[in-house]
């Protein structure tokens, strides 16, 4: 596929990195909150295309997850959107019963509000 076709033609074609994966911003269909970013490989796309709820890559665990299987913060799928070129997916969700998405047992993995007076640490 030529790139104007990717960037301007109608059909859903993501570009994966050379990892398989392509990344994931999830947001709050409702509050328009981000919720997380994760990513996806072709499978979890697939999957949750299929199911309409949310699958992703953990690139920890090396394996598929459907999120919400264990915590019960199941994410239905309202909306799915791609960017201009195709390497990124944006999706609103909405999450059963308004539970958390976080592991932290927050509703947002972006909780945290980085300052100017505070200083980049590097890994």
């Amino acid at each position: 596929m030529n790139k104007t076709d990717q960037e301007e033609g109608l059909e859903f074609v993501p570009r994966f990195d050379a990892n398989g994966l392509v990344p994931c911003v999830t947001t709050d269909a409702t509050t328009k909150d981000v919720l997380m970013v994760a990513y996806m490989n072709e499978d979890a796309l697939h999957k949750t295309i299929e199911t309409g709820e949310m699958h992703y890559w953990s690139r920890s665990r090396s394996e598929l997850w459907h999120k919400g299987a264990t915590s019960g913060a199941v994410q239905t799928v309202v909306e799915m959107r791609t960017d201009c070129d195709q390497d990124c997916i944006l999706v609103k969700v909405n999450v059963k019963n308004e539970s958390e998405t976080c592991h932290t047992g927050r509703k947002t993995c972006f909780y945290r509000s980085v300052e100017s007076k505070y200083k980049l640490k590097t890994a």
